[in-house]
């Protein structure tokens, strides 16, 4: 992502194992046309975009079956229009993937955008094969600040989006200060689900470095123990963040700035993991 972060929040990487190629094209005018690809098996693609970071223009994403060309559209999405930015932002991370995310011999187009500003936002979009048109239909995610990584957790060709809650952002402190817990999804049917609580010990490591933190940055520590708490119900672990909340509260520890006691952080945050479904 770009721009100032929050804790431990997530960068964009690549870490599809297809075969992957940039390829700068010749340039037209002042005007130079760049254009990643990604393949896999019969399956190819093509993200194609002028210009440079701010400044992008031109985006096209193209998609070829067995050598024919099944899909060519321009490239929008919520939030950006017509003038989203490629997310590969870091060097030899490309933002185009051809990977079988639905595990079914089909392999899914996947492309990084990134909508610009400093807080905001990283859309994610499948393109997956339509039998009955023969083309590609797209759906979008928008991952918000965090953005989300593609990997291969269990290591078994199965791929998930690595992300984190994009909603703890700005919730019980300042941006810098908020800790956004870890979150997973898997996309199938043409739709993206939360699979995060089955993946326990991931879940456990993430709310073992935000207490860490926590302990670490009392004063600016609210938005942490937040995510530690989610992270925890996720785990199903209800009866230890309140008892953690409440040892902390006794310490005098929970010093949140907009809140104009501990107790009312506690209600708050307790409030909010429920609407969020962290806590049933």
């Amino acid at each position: 992502m770009l721009g100032s972060q929050p804790r431990r929040a997530l960068t964009l990487s690549s870490a599809v194992a297809v075969m992957l190629a940039a390829a700068p094209a010749a340039a037209l005018g002042n005007t130079t046309t760049t254009t990643e690809t990604a393949t896999s098996g019969t399956v190819s693609a093509a993200f194609s975009f002028q210009g440079s970071f701010p400044d992008y223009r031109h985006q096209t994403l193209q998609i070829t079956r067995s050598g024919q060309v099944v899909y060519s559209q321009p490239v929008t999405a919520r939030l950006c229009g017509e003038e989203c930015d490629p997310a590969s932002v870091v060097p030899r991370h490309l933002a185009i993937h051809v990977v079988d995310l639905e595990h079914n011999g089909q392999p899914d187009v996947v492309l990084d955008l990134f909508s610009g500003g400093a807080h905001c936002c990283t859309i994610e979009q499948v393109f997956s094969f339509d039998r009955d048109t023969g083309s590609y239909l797209r759906t979008q995610r928008d991952f918000g600040d965090p953005g989300a990584q593609l990997v291969d957790l269990r290591h078994n060709r199965r791929f998930e989006f690595l992300t984190a809650d994009d909603s703890f952002a700005y919730r019980f402190t300042d941006f810098a200060d908020s800790g956004l817990p870890i979150e997973i999804f898997t996309f199938a049917d043409r739709r993206f689900t939360n699979v995060t609580r089955r993946y326990p010990k991931l879940i456990a490591k993430d709310a073992a470095a935000y207490l860490s933190d926590f302990k670490h940055d009392l004063a600016n520590g609210d938005g942490l123990i937040a995510a530690w708490a989610a992270d925890e119900d996720n785990l199903g672990h209800t009866a230890l963040v309140a008892s953690t909340l409440a040892a902390k509260l006794k310490a005098g520890d929970l010093r949140s700035p907009d809140y104009a006691s501990g107790q009312k952080f506690i209600a708050a945050l307790n409030r909010f993991l429920r609407h969020e479904g962290y806590v049933h």
